[in-house]
């Protein structure tokens, strides 16, 4: 009897298994429980052997349609059917057209994803999304301190709990699949990307970069590995971000050679031992050749040298820059040399089309297309799509921006403010019977606290949408942290423009730069913009003591200002939780930052490489005596 109710229970289980998230393309269950289950579907085997099973039955349109990852905005549940996509993405500010709460989204996502399920294999799609710096698309998710802010804060136990929560609000919302985090160690701080680099060391980049991977995904070996409320995570841009000539985004990379390359490869070999299971390839070229065109790097180094089995995505339209305004070669050079999923937004069709043609005419071999497809199944599998397809609702409704996600927030904000330059101990400030003077429009925005990829692609940026917006996020700005933070016996006075600071006891100025991502980003000057000098002139000369708070995203030049300045914080680009600054302004907890930089005197150290006498060398940061709430381990 103990045997029959063994296989009456395997049974059931297969039965129950036709039924999860509908994989039935529209039959009801009844029917579908007649059925033969399939080798793949069955999750009790081994992915590889899932794999070969699927990868046999399909054709090579099936196989090709799994290769491209369009827009949401360019393709319908109905395409995703029809051409049998295996993949969208949202790109920053792509947004549902219901609206942006986590409902929308995974509505959005589901109704994608019922195109796949009405497939003849029922293969479902992976929708990726830019959350660089938590799920930054969403209103009312957590958003983090850009990477810049997370390397002097140098905490792996907060960089995995950050990777946690961030996995945590992107299921919410129904997506499994995240382009983060960037591995980049910039050489150049010109570069638009600086501040989604971790370190100018590659080493501390892999050490980083690897935490917050394994909050994202979890443990490789665990249950609940990029299941559950995991995801996969890209590792990007591989290789040559930020070694730029000129720290051009999507530039040439000529200076180094390929053993000084290899130093600049190890993030990427740590995060892959990690357990990352998806990696982007940059925009940039070394010497000349398009990475996304490289055979070297993306076969033989990443997928060689380096043993990465799960798969290779190109950028956003990245492959067809190889050889320009020549559609076809680009795909077929980007193909053979390694891309297995192609981000490509809007030429998603054509891409099909002319895949197809170079496998007849011999140009692509068919073991390269299985090639492809094997890593993106086995990836799908990974992440337990074929059992679970759709939203996971309970996750939904309990929606993003949770207390306890922005307490780690505000903790890596406080963690990630660094102590330059402190005279007459200026601070901490006090509390009791002060009259505190803040100056300056970007202490109380949250479109330039959050910077670049939030809600937008460009974030709140001028280039992009007119002035930064101030209630672009929710969330505490600085001045709001800084009135909390004072307590009832002391006063706090704002003015945008540093006007009436005259017979304050202490003005705290907040300058930076404005929103920006990628090549908009790009400078030849990083001196500090002119309204911000007004701004700390217009202060100085009221003779208040003055402690400045500089939001950016790298080091700016600012040796000419820094002598009128009675303290310097680098309060990089905090986010969402701008009490997180105040919190080691009046001393509740200790300054811990160190620069993950080094902050050139001038552009003539930044332009050659200069770091042997900077403003501040990398690992600079002062510390100061608490004076209020001590700060616990975790």
């Amino acid at each position: 009897m103990a045997k029959k109710r063994v296989k009456h229970s395997i049974f059931t289980g297969l039965v129950l298994l036709t039924l999860v998230g509908s994989t039935i393309g529209g039959q009801s269950g009844i029917a579908r429980a007649k059925e033969k289950i399939a080798p793949y579907q069955d999750p009790r085997i081994s992915v590889e052997r899932r794999v070969d099973d699927l990868l046999r039955r399909m054709t090579l349109d099936e196989k090709i349609g799994q290769m491209v990852e369009p827009e949401r905005n360019a393709v319908t549940a109905a395409d995703i059917k029809d051409y049998g996509i295996g993949s969208v993405l949202s790109g920053g500010g792509s947004l549902p057209t219901t609206g942006n709460t986590p409902t929308d989204w995974a509505n959005m996502v589901d109704n994608f994803q019922k195109g796949a399920m009405d497939t003849r294999l029922h293969i479902p799609i992976i929708y990726g999304i830019d959350a660089v710096h938590g799920h930054n698309n969403v209103y009312g998710a957590t958003v983090f301190p850009h990477n810049i802010g997370l390397g002097a804060a140098d905490d792996l136990n907060l960089m995995k709990r950050i990777g946690q929560a961030t996995a945590e609000e992107v299921r919410a919302t129904g997506i499994s699949y995240v382009f983060a985090p960037v591995l980049a160690a910039p050489q150049n701080i010109r570069w638009g990307r600086t501040y989604e680099g971790y370190s100018e060391d590659p080493k501390d980049t892999g050490k980083l970069g690897s935490a917050l991977v394994k909050g994202l995904q979890g443990n490789v070996g665990d249950k609940d590995f990029l299941k559950g409320t995991h995801v996969v995570s890209s590792i990007k841009h591989f290789v040559g971000d930020g070694l730029t000539e000129g720290g051009d985004d999507q530039g040439n990379v000529t200076e180094y050679t390929d053993q000084e390359l290899q130093k600049y490869i190890k993030p990427y070999k740590t995060a892959i031992k990690a357990g990352a299971r998806t990696v982007m390839v940059t925009y940039s070229s070394i010497n000349g050749l398009k990475t996304h065109g490289d055979y070297h790097l993306i076969t033989e180094v990443l997928k060689g040298d380096l043993h990465f089995t799960g798969f290779v995505i190109s950028d956003y339209n990245g492959p067809q820059q190889i050889v320009p305004n020549d559609f076809r070669e680009s795909i077929k050079r980007s193909v053979n040399a390694g891309i297995d999923l192609f981000m490509i937004p809007n030429d998603w069709k054509k891409f099909i089309s002319v895949t197809k043609e170079l496998v007849a005419t011999g140009e692509v071999s068919q073991s390269r297309i299985n090639d492809a497809v094997t890593r993106i199944l086995r990836v799908k599998f990974e992440n337990g799509l074929f059992e679970h397809p759709y939203a996971d609702r309970n996750l939904v409704s309990k929606g993003i921006g949770q207390a306890e996600h922005r307490a780690v927030a505000r903790e890596a904000v406080r963690k990630s403010q660094v102590l330059l330059k402190n005279d007459n101990h200026i601070l901490p400030l006090k509390k009791n019977n002060t009259n505190i003077f803040v100056a300056g429009k970007k202490a109380d925005n949250m479109g330039y606290q959050a910077g670049g990829w939030t809600i937008s692609w460009q974030g709140g940026s001028p280039q992009w949408m007119g002035q930064p917006e101030k209630n672009l996020i929710p969330g505490t700005t600085i001045l709001q942290g800084i009135k909390e933070a004072a307590g009832t016996k002391s006063k706090v006075d704002f003015s945008a423009d540093g006007s009436g600071a005259k017979g304050h006891d202490v003005a705290v100025v907040v300058i930076g730069e404005p929103p920006y991502a990628e090549m908009f980003g790009d400078r030849d000057d990083l001196g500090l913009l002119q309204e911000d000098i007004d701004l700390i002139n217009k202060v100085k000369a009221s003779g208040v003591p003055m402690v400045v708070l500089l939001q950016s995203g790298r080091p700016m030049i600012l040796t000419d200002q820094i002598k009128d300045m009675d303290a310097l914080v680098a309060s990089w680009l905090p986010g969402s939780e701008g009490e997180g600054v105040a919190d080691v302004l009046f001393g509740d907890y200790p300054f811990t930052g160190k620069l993950s930089f080094t902050w050139p005197r001038n552009m003539e150290q930044v332009n050659s490489h200069d770091k042997s006498n900077p403003l501040f060398p990398k690992g600079y940061g002062l510390k100061i005596k608490q004076t209020g709430k001590k700060e616990h381990s975790r």
